[in-house]
């Protein structure tokens, strides 16, 4: 199933407006992330668990349908399956990975405990410890956001000579058109089209906030999105031939990372009170260029995209505490084929997204507040907007995500 086969679905049209071309699919963090379709760290029967599962078969599907065609999802969109690796380095983690596995299994995935001696086969370079270990995910793949996000684009723009699909880049959103009678909206006002819609989507990511704060600035609907934005910065290094990774992998602290909104530590041995709520998790994987990608970091500082050489330094210095070899290596060492990467991802305080009509607006649906998990949740996401717009029963239970109550 390719995303856009969603257009295929009677009277479904898709309209693409975005402040600029940058801000293409960062409502999802597509651009920027690290592609990761990972289920090892999700959690059996939470709120979320249902989207996670459809989301993580939508894209299985997705790379299914691309090899149906002749085509090869590496070339096509990054993809690779690596597996993933949850790590712990303690007896405690160790008892939750084993949990976890036990969790796992019985939702129906293929996941096993590794104890320090087999995951050391697994991963030759990880250095965990005689009382660490991993939750290992053998079916959890990758993507090349990049890639991904352009496959999807350019699938969509098959509808276009249709009349089923349209683009408007550098051409924001100003106001919403609402009729001289009932009031519904009818329509958006852009800065250079007047654009009339039976259905609005607004999915801007950190931004959705204030883009609604104006939309609905003249109107008597009282609507507060607490999304804010949680900016990410990963490391991107070319030609690191020292260091071998068969798999993709994440330290037991990343789960906390993602929930946690009050965080006084820079790791889990090292303090770091920087007023900010900044927390460094190790993450690592090499993308389909061969690349050694390490992260990740989470803080609160509003919109600032700006590179931050000491959460940098952070990340690399945590990536050597799993990875001995790193520790051989300055950072310096690295100057020419080094790249950063900057996010905001879209926070929700109750992490989960928000899905949804929008109350008293029976046309207008939002879907934002994805934070790190924009990519694993996009094609589940396009979905359920999808059949809430046509009217359709979900795949899924809705109610998690709602409006209402949580913006409201």
């Amino acid at each position: 199933m390719f995303p856009s086969q969603w257009s295929t679905r009677p009277y479904l049209v898709q309209v693409l407006l975005e402040q600029d071309i940058f801000t293409f699919g960062m409502a999802f963090e597509l651009v920027l992330g690290q592609g990761y379709i990972w289920m090892v760290h999700r959690t059996p029967g939470s709120d979320k668990w249902e989207l996670e599962m459809r989301s993580y078969r939508l894209w299985q599907m997705l790379v299914e349908s691309i090899r149906d065609q002749g085509l090869n999802p590496l070339e096509v969109l990054g993809w690779k399956k690596t597996g993933s690796l949850l790590v712990g380095r303690t007896t405690e983690e160790l008892d939750m990975l084993k949990r976890r596995v036990k969790q796992l299994s019985e939702a129906g995935l293929q996941a096993e405990c590794l104890y320090s001696s087999d995951l050391l086969l697994e991963e030759p370079e990880l250095a965990v410890g005689e009382d660490g270990g991993a939750a290992f995910v053998p079916d959890d793949c990758q993507f090349d956001a990049q890639h991904t996000a352009s496959f999807i684009e350019k699938a969509n723009r098959h509808f276009a000579s249709k009349g089923r699909y349209a683009e408007f880049y550098n051409d924001p959103v100003k106001c919403l058109l609402r009729s001289g009678s009932s009031r519904e909206v009818e329509g958006v006002q852009t800065s250079k089209n007047t654009l009339y819609s039976k259905a609005i989507v607004v999915a801007a990511g950190s931004w959705s906030g204030s883009l609604m704060h104006d939309l609905l600035r003249d109107s008597d609907i009282l609507l507060d999105v607490p999304v804010k934005p949680r900016k990410g910065h990963l490391l991107v290094l070319e030609n690191v031939m020292p260091l071998k990774l068969n798999h993709g992998l994440m330290e037991m602290g990343y789960v906390d990372h993602q929930t946690v909104t009050q965080l006084e530590t820079i790791s889990a041995s090292e303090p770091h009170d920087c007023g900010q709520d900044l927390s460094v998790s190790m993450t690592a994987t090499l993308d389909a260029m061969g690349n050694l990608v390490l992260g990740s970091s989470r803080q609160f500082v509003g919109f600032s995209s700006e590179v931050d050489e000491s959460i940098i330094n952070h990340i690399w210095t945590r990536a050597g505490e799993f990875f001995p070899k790193l520790q051989d290596l300055p950072l310096s060492h690295f100057s020419k084929g080094r790249k950063v990467r900057i996010g905001l991802r879209p926070y929700m305080f109750d992490g989960k997204p928000i899905i949804g009509l929008v109350p008293g607006l029976p046309n207008v649906f939002l879907a934002t507040g994805h934070e790190g998990e924009g990519l694993t949740l996009a094609l589940g996401t396009a979905e359920m907007v999808a059949d809430m717009v046509l009217g359709n029963p979900g795949t899924i239970d809705q109610a998690p995500f709602a409006v209402h109550g949580r913006c409201c």
